[in-house]
């Protein structure tokens, strides 16, 4: 039976699928049936672009217990970039892209 669990979030940044690298717009995030991995259900990790045909994907099946091992990294590596670009916004202060980047999108 499907589980009906699904998130979608707006992704920016890069994957790569048997073409070659494509630009993101948003990452899938289900908990339901694997197309290959062995588990009855598993963790499935999409990444799309919509601006593409629907072969511009790169997918991810992972068991629960990984999907939980790579949340944890993920929040471990999260925090120490935050803190990281903390300190390079500090630094750099307005020169800094991150606010060059809003400045952009306030326009």
């Amino acid at each position: 039976m499907c589980t009906s669990i699904v998130e979608i979030a707006e992704a920016e940044g890069a994957a790569r699928d048997r073409d070659g690298w494509f630009r993101l717009t948003h990452s899938v995030v289900a908990y339901d049936h694997p197309q290959r991995a062995l588990d009855e259900d598993a963790v499935l990790l999409d990444f799309t672009n919509r601006d593409m045909d629907p072969g511009a994907r790169a997918a991810v099946e992972l068991s629960l217990d990984s999907a939980k091992a790579l949340y944890a990294a993920l929040g471990k590596v999260i925090a120490e970039a935050d803190a990281e670009e903390g300190m390079r916004v500090e630094y750099a202060g307005p020169a800094h892209p991150r606010f060059r980047r809003q400045a952009l999108a306030a326009e």
